[in-house]
């Protein structure tokens, strides 16, 4: 064999143990990236896009242990949604539902925690100066009360009803007293067209059927046009 052949052997020996290491190294990637994709399907709730409640937990917590008192929790209930159901139909409350949560992932930004709690309730929790609260809240009762344009050009007039809790106010970081301050707050005012902010009072409002209800003199913003 001349030295040409040689060489053109030794070049087609290296490439077949290149191509044949490279079919299980390119398995390996269209498996991980499948289950990439499988354990994000997992941590996302498909109509919205929304952390699911365990994601969102975790993603929440983290933000109260970094950013302290400066951090806000809100819950957000879509307000007459049985109606929407009832009346337009479940494509269109599922088009509300995911209008819902593009305009909280919207309004919170990309370093919050935005859940989809289940049903029509949603949870937010991110950095909220104190100076900046009263607009920002004010700024979330608006978007929430836009009417949602449908593909087909309808609209659906919409509303909801939002309760917030602060660190700084309560003095705990604990998520599920906030969450449970700010439940109180939303029921305190309910249908209002205003969010309320959670006041000391409403950690010991009782709990009725598992949600949290009365009237606690409370803070309120941005109410409705």
């Amino acid at each position: 064999m001349d030295s040409a052949l040689r060489v053109q052997a030794r070049i087609g020996q290296r490439a077949l143990l290149l191509t044949t290491a490279a079919v299980p190294l390119t398995g390996w990637v269209v498996h991980a990236i499948a289950l990439h994709k499988r354990l994000a399907a997992t941590r996302k709730d498909p109509l919205t896009g929304l952390l699911r409640r365990d994601a969102y937990t975790a993603r929440a917590r983290r933000i109260l242990a970094r950013r302290g008192d400066t951090t806000a929790v809100f819950i957000v209930d879509v307000d007459h949604f049985k109606r929407v159901n009832d009346t337009a139909g479940h494509p269109v409350g599922d088009a509300v539902l995911a209008a819902f949560g593009a305009r909280l992932t919207a309004w919170a930004g990309p370093r919050a925690a935005v859940g989809r709690l289940g049903g029509d309730e949603f949870a937010v929790v991110l950095e909220l100066p104190v100076d900046r609260r009263e607009q920002r809240l004010a700024q979330l009762v608006r978007m929430l009360h836009t009417p949602v344009v449908l593909d087909d050009g309808r609209t659906v007039d919409v509303a909801a009803s939002v309760g917030a809790a602060t660190p700084d106010v309560l003095g705990t970081r604990d998520l599920t007293a906030l969450q449970r301050a700010a439940d109180a707050a939303l029921y305190d005012g309910k249908h209002s067209g205003r969010a309320v902010l959670a006041t000391a009072a409403h950690t010991t409002v009782p709990s009725i059927n598992g949600r949290r209800a009365g009237r606690q003199g409370t803070a309120v913003y941005g109410r409705a046009a």
